[in-house]
């Protein structure tokens, strides 16, 4: 059983996604409130669903950061204020849907969130590659070819050992790859490099990158 903390400041669809919750199997409302500062801080959840105003400089940043610090989050927007999703995914966000996203949606974000996973639904997966791409093509990380193949293999989990003997390295060589990516995006471990690879678009093209 999830356990969900409801996030939204309109009453309506408040009370809707909690009935929507309450009767979905496999889902029990732990809480539902109107913004962020309202959560107890005693009250503990599997997930939190989010759905406020997002604006560049605003304080849903804030609010979903000190979310995330408690338990994984899915933020619901209409995402028509100009912030980029990049923004959002910074702050730990593990997954994106639309305010206007069926009941289908939602269950899929949060059991995908729930089980550990990423989600993006389908109506934003367009975009949300788009733009992540774009943004990689702007602001490049600076990553050589070697280093990216490294990034994405860390990020589906394997271990330097493991990593090397993919790519016909040594694990030293590895390990000095490893060292170089994180100077460069600024990531002290393993979850932010996951993180950072998602957002830069590194996990998005698998024609080049096999099953592990």
């Amino acid at each position: 059983m999830l356990t969900i903390a409801i996030v939204d400041d309109h009453p309506v669809k408040r009370a809707g996604l909690e009935k929507f919750v309450a009767e979905t199997s496999g889902l029990e409302v732990a809480t539902s409130v109107r913004a962020v500062e309202d959560l107890a801080a005693d009250v503990s959840f599997d997930v939190a669903i989010l759905d406020v105003p997002l604006r560049p400089g605003g304080p849903a940043l804030s609010a979903i950061e000190s979310l995330v610090g408690r338990a994984p989050v899915v933020v619901s927007s209409t995402w028509e204020r100009p912030l980029t999703f990049g923004a959002v995914l910074r702050t730990g966000v593990r997954g994106f849907t639309d305010s206007r996203a069926d009941g289908r949606i939602i269950v899929s974000a949060l059991f995908t969130v729930g089980e550990g996973g990423f989600y993006v639904c389908p109506r934003l997966a367009d975009r949300f590659q788009s733009e992540l791409v774009r943004n990689v093509n702007e602001d490049p990380a600076g990553l050589a070819p070697r280093e990216v193949e490294t990034l994405r293999w860390i990020a589906r989990g394997l271990t330097h050992s493991q990593i090397a003997g993919r790519m016909g390295l040594t694990e030293a060589t590895v390990n000095t790859y490893a060292k170089r990516i994180r100077a460069k995006l600024n990531a002290g471990n393993k979850a932010e490099l996951t993180r950072m690879a998602i957002e830069l678009g590194h996990m998005t093209d698998t024609r080049r990158f096999p099953a592990a």
